[in-house]
């Protein structure tokens, strides 16, 4: 078993978006999101996603990403932001706005950020991703003037002026040095609040829309016009830099033509979607392209000016409530917080680049596969989703259910996954044809809450909630009832089949767990009491010992063979979490919770990890009884249990701040109303409550060893041994050029003159290195190579084996390849399956070619044999006739 410490956060499944804005990176092939405390980022093209390791203190609120992108700013809900670096994951900085931000946006040179700040807007010089400062953040200037709270900045092209627009109805334009003589502009004439404004491409027109579904273009106003707000005779002074603004010696050659500008409504457009507001809006300026979601689940394209309908489609239930797109205008992203949804649309071709949605309540169980590269989970929305462990994604989604999901089972052998619900039925799900195959039901009703398959996948057994508390046993193949077994007293928590499939185990709230030998003709049962109620139970997987979680918060580990109690680990002051806002005891001293509700063992049997309802998994010695390890599963103060102690300062006459519902405060009529029927609520039935906790609901260790994972509140959790970000030094340095590589390869560097040309990627120069590397230095090279780079090498071999006549070197470097990366490769096959297929290919032939020229040479040298026995045979007659 490695070492427990080692297990490090690796990525967050389950969740693609839950509230704020989305952003594409600068290159388009990629889709940065908020999930909860964290930002996932999806790679469009390479189909991975992956989850950046910093967490926020509460919900991430906006997002930012630097153009060069190497700076990501994230900004939770009460203003306190991190700047990290957005290659490397690390954070470099926290701030502190003091105030929501609703909206932060990086200037297109990169040199300031601009975020409001209530009714103002402060602009503040961009810290450096290079070098940690103690005071990174340096004020330029803060701007007034708004009589509400700013909703949204938008920056120039040349980075010299951003307009404003806020909930006051106006929007506001300002420069960021002052102009001398230049008062801000304001945009009036909307009658709701103005969400955005856009500058057009060649920055002649300017566009606002207002939540009540109308557009507006500004332009120059002609000659004749008369001007409202400003007066004619005024004359418009050429702009000075005033002495706080640090300005370059080119200044004075600045562009003046938008301050100049006397802006006046050119024309009034409205979108006419009945019945629906304006929710979030974008711009792609090359295309004059303006995007806008509305509250109904509805996007459409506008071609500009000419306010043209291009598209118009329907994506989701609920309102779109943040829009973005890729610098190209070709793939349009969407996000419904209510829902979850994250989507990724291509207009032009009308199709889905991604759709991905987790589970709309909690998740409550989870299974691996057995080689461990998928994972099948269930929630309260009544539907099972099977994820990719490695990718993140989600690929099928089964919503047969009509009710939660309580438990969900791979088959150990077959494409095939199982699952129980509160609906009273068992399901199996066929994984190739993504069809539901077999449904088990019962005589009488019953909520399944526990589940097991036997090993050779032909037996399925549930159990829950019943009248008689019974286990049900159906054939795989036939789907008929087979056995009902009885004798619990209370309903039953957990089962699970032996590893060597000869004996069931079934744990139960009667405080006892049974042993059943479903397969032999004996009807004997072996029971164990217990201290409590079972809650959960997990078998070794040599299948001679199991552990068992009992409701005082008890592990105890009985030994079957023997029949007898080996040990028991004491775990309620590990799993104690935090203290929740309606505590009236300090969480030391609080009851609730402390007690493990979900056990599995590791791969090898010599450790248990544990979860409950807190905010901690602990991870034991299952020989020894030590805890090894206490991981934090989150650190976010948006759910409820994740702090030691409460603050005071927030306890009020009508209770704790966090538990006063302010949701009848809200802006938006559709989120004021409660719609709910009586008696149709899904999810926390308490009225009051709408907080969620920090807990995990289901643990389980990936068959491989090298993960786990854990439902979690916040969605799946994988806990990984292996660094899936690898750090790279050679991507921090820029002197990498053709000159330096021949340099370093002429010092005898290989490793380093390899890497630097896989930089390049330049083929010749890979080519010129890889085979200046002497043969006997191939191994000690591979080991030392970064893992990222594997892949690449063994499919730039895959390519030289065609054409190269290195035989022999080319099967050194993939031998020690394999021998050094071999495990990571392996584990992500699916991923390199092209580069496997071209090794093949390559191997195939030098083994024909090699068979091919053996062959001809073997008949060759029969020739010359026979040939040479000719001549010799000749010679002896010509000496017999001398003779």
């Amino acid at each position: 078993m490695p070492a427990a410490s080692s297990f490090k956060f690796s990525n967050l499944c389950g969740t693609v978006y839950r509230q704020g804005n989305i952003e594409f990176t600068k290159d388009g092939n990629s889709v940065i999101s908020p999930v909860g405390n964290r930002v996932s980022v999806f790679d469009l093209v390479n189909n991975k996603s992956r989850t950046l390791s910093f967490e926020n203190r509460k919900n991430v609120a906006r997002v930012a990403l630097s153009p060069d992108a190497t700076v990501l700013i994230s900004i939770d809900e009460d203003g306190r932001a991190l700047i990290v670096n957005f290659k490397r994951s690390t954070v470099l900085h926290h701030f502190n706005f003091k105030k929501p931000v609703r909206d932060v946006k990086f200037s297109p040179d990169g040199k300031f950020i601009a975020a409001t700040h209530g009714s103002q807007v402060q602009v503040w010089h961009t810290p450096s991703h290079l070098a940690r400062e103690f005071a990174p953040f340096n004020l330029h200037r803060v701007y007034t003037g708004h009589y509400d709270d700013v909703l949204s900045i938008t920056w120039s092209a040349d980075s010299q002026y951003f307009i404003t627009t806020s909930k006051d109805m106006t929007a506001r334009l300002f420069t960021l040095y002052p102009v001398e003589g230049y008062r801000p502009k304001t945009f009036a004439g909307h009658r709701d609040a103005v969400l955005n404004a856009y500058f057009s491409a060649d920055h002649k027109k300017i566009y606002t829309i207002s939540r009540d579904g109308a557009c507006f273009t500004w332009a120059a106003k002609s000659d004749g016009q008369e001007s409202e707000e400003e007066d004619d005779d005024e004359e418009l002074v050429p702009r000075q830099i005033t002495g706080n603004a640090q300005a370059s010696t080119s200044t004075d050659q600045r562009d003046t033509t938008i301050p100049n500008t006397r802006w006046g409504i050119q024309e009034r457009h409205y979108f006419m979607q009945v019945g629906s507001k304006v929710v979030s809006t974008t711009f792609h300026a090359p295309s004059s392209l303006v995007i806008v979601g509305f509250s109904n689940g509805v996007f459409g394209l506008w071609e500009m000016p000419s306010f043209t309908n291009v598209h118009t489609l329907s994506v989701s239930q609920e309102k779109i409530t943040s829009v973005a797109v890729n610098p190209s205008g070709e793939w349009l992203a969407f996000g419904a917080s209510k829902l979850g949804q994250l989507l990724v649309w291509e207009w032009q071709s009308e199709s889905y680049v991604l759709k991905q949605q987790g589970h709309y309540f909690d998740m409550n169980t989870l299974s691996y596969s057995p080689d461990g590269q998928q994972i099948a989970t269930g929630g309260d929305d009544g539907k099972v989703k099977i994820w990719n462990a490695s990718s993140g994604f989600c690929f099928v989604t089964f919503a047969e259910h009509s009710s939660a999901i309580s438990a969900v089972e791979f088959a150990k052998q077959g494409q095939v996954v199982f699952s129980a619900s509160l609906d009273g039925t068992v399901r199996a799900f066929d994984l190739v044809r993504y069809r539901n195959f077999r449904t088990f039901t019962t005589p009488s009703p019953v909520q399944f809450n526990s589940l097991a398959v036997d090993p050779s996948g032909e037996l399925v057994c549930a159990g829950g909630a019943g009248d008689g508390f019974e286990v049900y046993l159906w054939s795989t193949q036939t789907g008929k009832l087979v056995d009902v077994l009885v004798g619990h007293e209370g309903p039953v928590a957990a089962l699970a089949f032996s590893p060597l499939g000869d004996r069931l185990v079934s744990a139960s709230w009667d405080k006892s767990i049974r042993v059943w030998d479903v397969y032999g003709r004996s009807s004997a049962v072996e029971p164990f009491r217990l201290n409590a109620d079972a809650l959960a139970l997990a078998f070794r997987p040599d299948g001679q010992e199991i552990a068992v979680s009992t409701l005082d918060g008890q592990i105890v580990f009985f030994d079957l063979k023997q029949g007898i109690q080996r040990s028991l680990i004491e775990g309620r002051k590990d799993v104690a979490g935090g203290r929740k806002a309606e505590d009236r005891m300090t969480a030391a001293n609080n009851s609730s919770g402390k007690s493990f509700n979900s056990l599995s063992y590791t791969a090898d049997g010599t450790c248990v990890l544990a979860g409950g309802n807190s905010k901690h998994v602990c991870l034991y010695d299952a020989r020894d009884g030590v805890l090894l390890r206490r991981f934090e599963i989150s650190q976010n103060l948006s759910l409820d249990g994740t702090q030691e102690f409460l603050d005071s300062r927030k306890l009020t006459d009508a209770g704790p701040l966090e538990l006063i519902d302010d949701r009848g405060d809200m802006s938006d009529l559709e989120d004021r109303l409660d719609k709910t029927l009586p008696g149709a609520r899904a999810g926390d039935m308490s009225k009051r409550k709408y907080r969620p906790e920090a807990r995990t609901k289901c643990i389980r260790f990936s068959p491989t060893g090298r993960s786990w994972a854990g439902a979690s509140t916040e969605g799946l959790l994988i806990y990984s041994l292996d660094d899936t970000i690898a750090f790279d030094p050679f991507d921090l340095d820029v002197d990498i050029t053709p000159e330096t590589i021949t340099a370093t390869l002429a010092e005898r560097q290989y490793l380093k003159a390899l890497v630097m040309s896989f930089r390049l990627n330049e083929q010749h120069l890979i080519r010129s290195v890889y085979e200046a590397v002497p043969p006997q230095d191939v191994k000690l090279l591979t080991r030392q190579l970064p893992g990222n780079y594997a892949e690449a090498l063994l499919s730039f071999i895959a390519k030289q084996m065609e054409s190269s006549p290195h035989v022999e070197f080319h099967l050194v470097w993939i031998s020690s390849l394999f021998k050094a990366h071999g495990r990571q490769l392996r584990e992500k096959s699916g991923d390199h399956a092209a580069t496997f297929r071209a090794l093949q290919k390559g191997l195939t032939d030098f083994q024909e070619n090699i068979v091919k020229l053996c062959d001809e040479n073997t008949f060759t040298l029969r020739y010359y044999i026979d040939e040479l026995g000719k001549k010799d045979d000749g010679a002896s007659g010509m000496m017999s006739v001398d003779a």
